[in-house]
């Protein structure tokens, strides 16, 4: 199975590319519902949810782990490489190289306030092209109303509105939607960022390099579950999951609560 966690539901942008794009595979999600947002915790906190998410997904079958939350990634990606003895993705450089590839100079990156801090999305942008201008803005609010079902409240685009005003002053042509809860409130960036900026979506620059790993490594793609249930877990499950899963997925989603740590 390919295993995916996120801090929350969030990371289920992810599984809808795995459903678009490698519809054959088995999928085991973990969603970190009752401990979400990671992005308001300490890189300890950060790294040692993410290890207790890794295991449970390995714990249940897992071949490959997905990590589908920015937070994470920035923080707990290498760590995990390190220890898991498994192929780890993460968001973040695939969003990266597409960013530089379509940019015309100015990229904007917006995240959760650990992502932002971290800094590693302009560091690795950096690496890429020292040309780049970057500009970087945490949107702390933003995970919190995707949990909450807030998609089209009155509230919610007044807030996303503020958090982009810095890159409209700024005139950035490319926008890195730094964490995979953004795409669910895509429309409303897009119509408040402006047409002609470039939104780049982590989610589907991951599973795009998912799926090149898959076609250049057969051993492990012959090992892994196709046409199998999906699995979906979360360890807190409010009424608000299964209806954002039904919006992000376009189906039914029957989950499990469990406890992990």
């Amino acid at each position: 199975m390919i295993g995916v966690f996120d801090s929350g539901v969030g990371g289920l942008t992810v599984v809808r590319e795995i459903f678009k794009k490698l519809p054959d595979y088995k999928i085991i999600y973990f969603g970190d519902t009752a401990r979400t947002p990671y992005g308001t915790k300490s890189k300890e906190t950060i790294i040692k949810y993410a290890r207790e998410d890794a295991k449970f997904l390995l714990d249940h079958g897992a071949k490959i782990i997905v990590i589908a939350c920015n937070t994470a990634s920035a923080v707990a990606a290498d760590v995990l490489r390190k220890e898991l003895g498994v192929p780890v993705f993460e968001v973040i450089m695939p969003a990266v190289q597409a960013a530089v590839s379509a940019t015309r100079g100015k990229i904007g990156v917006i995240g959760t306030r650990a992502t932002i801090t971290s800094g590693v999305y302009e560091a690795t942008i950096k690496k890429e092209n020292k040309n780049i201008e970057v500009e970087s803005q945490p949107c702390p609010l933003l995970v919190p109303l995707v949990e909450e079902a807030w998609l089209n409240q009155p509230e919610t685009k007044k807030i996303v509105r503020k958090y982009l005003q810095p890159f409209k002053n700024k005139q950035i042509d490319t926008l890195i939607l730094g964490c995979t809860h953004y795409p669910v409130l895509k429309n409303i960036i897009k119509a408040r960022i402006g047409r002609k900026v470039k939104l780049v979506d982590s989610a589907e620059e991951v599973v795009e390099d998912l799926k090149k790993f898959l076609a250049e490594n057969s051993e492990l793609e012959k090992s892994l579950e196709k046409d199998g249930g999906h699995k979906f877990f979360v360890s807190d499950l409010t009424p608000q999951v299964p209806r954002i899963a039904e919006k992000l997925l376009g189906q039914n989603v029957k989950f499990e609560k469990v406890e992990v740590g």
